[in-house]
């Protein structure tokens, strides 16, 4: 493997932008890329910056904007920094996503305190300055080789302006140590039965229009491009034949990086960037999960309940993590959306009666939690390995203390402020709080396990840190109540004694956790609680079986 000293070379920027249409997958390119150099021993990062006027997606709904994924440093940030750090393994904190709104807050700022003298404050230069100071913020660090920044948006967007200017100026600034990266796609129309290479000509003519020459070409496609058709798109965008490479759909997204490792992308980037190629990147174990992946052929079955299940980003970075346990535990993934809304005590057999496990899903507010009380009470009643997380954890003790304890109007003050048994109630540092953004309790923090508890056994350890984003917790006056009739408090944060997991030790596989455990599940680290449900889903499945 081939190291670069941050010592005797400087950081690498490799810029990467999208045109045509958005979702063409600029973060799993990224991720990809990344994957692919951090296998050649580089150090490498990747930042991205969203051109909405948010701080962060923290107050965004989730139809608005997928799910909000939460660093351990306690950022909220798009949720392609899931893929960054389940393709690296590296965790990412509130450097890796800037906003414009984050970027005009800076510099409104410093206007305030008078630090530009008096002078006009402008896009350029002092928005674009800060633009690209935040680019350069994680290389003048010395921690990185290369550092990938992907823009959001689209090429032509007037949102994204401001941010390919100051790539513009940063390509003049940083010369070889900077290249760009331009992914499109090339539609194919059935009816001509044509691919079209028209969309990528003018998407890399816009960009040329903004100062902008991309380096590589990364053509999204369902077909296969022919080499003399990319030949073609290399003359009219003015681009080497060997940099205009295809990314065809693959059945799995993990795949993408093998796939432009097949295209020589890792060794184009180093050329670009005047690095030193040597060796091949060294993927064994990213291939050991790839041949996993394949070589599965029973199926677990798990059923997901919550109310943003028509909406596939909402809960991505759970998908992932259960489809990186499925794999590991040697098995393809069923994954069943039950959408809480419509799950009621008449319809729960049918609904819940065939899955090898259940998870109760994450989320905020009232609606679809009736739903949530009758899948966690079926599962109860039936012994089913389950899985609450979060929101999810919280419905499991108001569904115990209501069916178990007997406290009928028993809840959450989120969902009824006048409860007479409030089991979850607001934190206390929360209750003086009245601006939503940023304010939950984020990032990382540490818990202990009981030992020989199930989530102890799962971790392999009592001491644990995971990431959290929630203003509510089981309310420590119930503990005693609950443990007495069986619901165990088997996980608390050492510091403030907030309870971080319950679990039932009489059941298959109950367990509620306060925390994310998705959000630190990586292709190479996956979560050991995910790992540990699936494999009480596979071994429930099997008995059913046998009987």
């Amino acid at each position: 493997m081939h190291f670069i000293s941050s010592t005797t070379v400087e950081t690498k920027y490799i810029f990467v932008t999208g045109g045509v249409v958005s979702s063409l997958g600029k973060g799993i390119i990224s991720s990809s890329l990344a994957c692919l150099l951090k296998a050649r021993g580089f150090r490498v990062t990747i930042q991205k910056f969203d051109p909405y006027i948010n701080i962060d997606p923290g107050t965004l709904n989730p139809y608005e904007h997928g799910e909000c994924y939460v660093t351990a440093d306690g950022t909220e940030a798009d949720l392609d920094l899931g893929h960054y750090e389940r393709f690296t393994n590296v965790p990412t904190t509130h450097a890796n996503n800037v906003t414009t709104g984050r970027i005009y807050q800076s510099v409104i700022n410093k206007e305030r305190r008078g630090d530009y003298l008096g002078k006009t404050v402008q896009i350029v230069p002092h928005i674009t300055d800060e633009i690209k100071r935040n680019v350069k913020y994680l290389g003048n660090t010395g921690d990185y080789d290369f550092v990938i920044t992907e823009i959001g948006g689209t090429v032509g967007d007037i949102e994204s302006l401001p941010f390919l200017e100051s790539v513009r100026q940063l390509r003049w600034d940083l010369g070889q140590n900077a290249c760009c990266v331009h992914l499109t796609y090339v539609p194919y129309i059935a009816a001509a039965k044509e691919l079209k290479t028209k969309p990528t000509q003018h998407s890399v003519k816009q960009l040329q229009e903004l100062g902008i020459q991309p380096d590589v070409l990364i053509l999204r496609t369902e077909k296969e491009i022919p080499a003399e058709m990319r030949r073609k798109i290399a003359q009219f965008c003015n681009v080497a034949p060997e940099a205009v490479i295809q990314s065809a759909d693959v059945p799995t997204i993990y795949e993408v990086p093998v796939r432009m490792h097949e295209q020589h992308l890792d060794e184009i980037i180093m050329r670009k960037t005047g690095v030193e190629i040597s060796g091949d990147p060294h993927m064994d174990p990213w291939m050991h999960f790839l041949s996993k992946m394949k070589s599965a052929r029973e199926t677990v079955k798990i059923g997901l309940v919550g109310k943003y299940v028509e909406l596939q980003d909402a809960y991505k970075s759970i998908n992932e993590a259960l489809f990186q346990a499925a794999t590991y535990n040697d098995r393809k993934l069923d994954l069943r959306y039950i959408h809480s809304e419509k799950l009621y005590d008449s319809n729960a057999d049918e609904k819940l009666g065939d899955l090898d496990g259940v998870i109760i899903a994450p989320g905020f507010g009232q609606r679809g939690i009736e739903g949530k009380f009758v899948a966690l009470k079926w599962c109860r009643e039936h012994d089913v390995p389950t899985f609450g997380i979060c929101l999810g954890m919280q419905c499991m003790v108001i569904e115990f203390a209501r069916n178990v304890l007997g406290l009928t109007d028993a809840n959450s003050t989120e969902m009824d402020p006048s409860t007479p048994d409030k089991v979850i109630d607001l934190m206390e540092e929360q209750k003086s709080i009245s601006n939503m953004g940023g304010t939950m309790r984020l990032g990382a923090y540490e818990c202990r396990l009981a030992d020989g508890s199930r989530a102890a056994e799962a971790y392999g350890k009592t001491d644990i840190s995971e990431r959290h984003r929630h203003r509510f917790e089981l309310n420590n006056d119930y503990c005693e109540r609950l443990e007495a009739a069986g619901m165990k408090c088997v996980g608390r944060n050492p510091s403030t004694g907030l309870v971080e997991v319950v679990e039932l030790p009489d059941h298959r596989w109950f367990i509620g956790t306060q925390y994310h455990p998705e959000y630190s599940s990586t292709v190479l680290s996956p979560s050991p609680l995910f790992i540990d449900f699936v494999k009480a889903a596979i071994s429930y499945s099997e008995d059913r079986s046998e009987k």
